[in-house]
């Protein structure tokens, strides 16, 4: 009786399938069914394949001892496993061996960089000097031509005449300074109003328009008008008063 028969005959007899034989020894259900077939392709090799059979006989309750003895004299003679055969790579690693730098040719590469920086400093100065001699040597044969003062008079550009700015020619600047509360209005020619209100004691409002306006104060006395840059002499009347002011250095009211 061959292995994979021994093996199957146990298993029926031990009442067991091959689904709970794969359960009990973690090996697949093909390499089981191989094995009782005599078929140890999917084994992956002798020695796994006596692994497998020592495990399936020892859930099955058979002795594997003899079938392992039976597989060595059916299959050949077993070669013996290490360690390094099991867990060494198929393609072998190359290790890259690291190169100490070389300072030597560094040493050499540097020096020949200072011998060149010198020797080209030194072509370099005698190079000027050769050129600012021939310069020099030139510059003596040839004198240059100094140009003969013209007899006739120099021709001056006359003074330009600057158009003047007036100050305040399209624009109407008030600055009211109150030392007493007044009440003041400020329109335009045109009627819209530009300010409406009383401006408390020691309060200076400052308005700038480009058209004529018309100022209403409640308390004339009690402000200071200062128009295009003109002082406006201080009204002494109590009454409400109506100034009108155009654009232009000269102003009215």
């Amino acid at each position: 009786m061959s292995i994979g028969d021994t093996l199957a005959q146990a298993r029926r007899q031990a009442d067991l399938t091959v689904t709970q034989v794969s359960q009990r020894t973690c090996i697949r259900e093909t390499i089981i069914r191989g094995i009782e077939r005599g078929d140890y392709s999917a084994c992956g090799g002798d020695f796994y394949a006596r692994g497998h059979i020592r495990s399936i006989a020892r859930a099955v309750g058979v002795d594997p001892e003899p079938l392992v003895r039976e597989y060595d004299q059916t299959q050949g003679a077993p070669q013996p496993i290490t360690a390094a055969d099991v867990f060494e790579p198929a393609t072998p690693i190359k290790i890259r061996e690291r190169r100490r730098p070389n300072w030597t040719a560094a040493m050499v590469v540097a020096l020949a960089a200072v011998v060149g920086f010198v020797a080209y400093h030194e072509v370099s100065s005698h190079s000027g000097g050769t050129h600012n001699a021939a310069s020099s040597v030139s510059a003596a044969s040839h004198p240059r031509a100094t140009p003969k003062a013209s007899n006739s008079p120099a021709t001056r550009p006359g003074p330009t005449a600057t158009p003047a700015v007036l100050p305040y020619a399209n624009e109407v600047v008030i600055s009211l300074k109150a030392s007493q509360p007044c009440w003041v209005l400020l329109t335009t020619a045109s009627g819209q109003q530009v300010y409406q209100g009383v401006v408390a004691a020691g309060t200076t409002m400052n308005w700038t328009e480009r058209q004529a306006v018309t100022l209403k104060l409640g308390n004339p006395r009690g402000v200071t008008l200062t128009v295009n840059g003109q002082n406006k002499p201080q009204n002494n009347n109590d009454q409400p008063v109506t100034l009108s002011y155009a654009t232009g250095p000269s102003t009215s009211g």
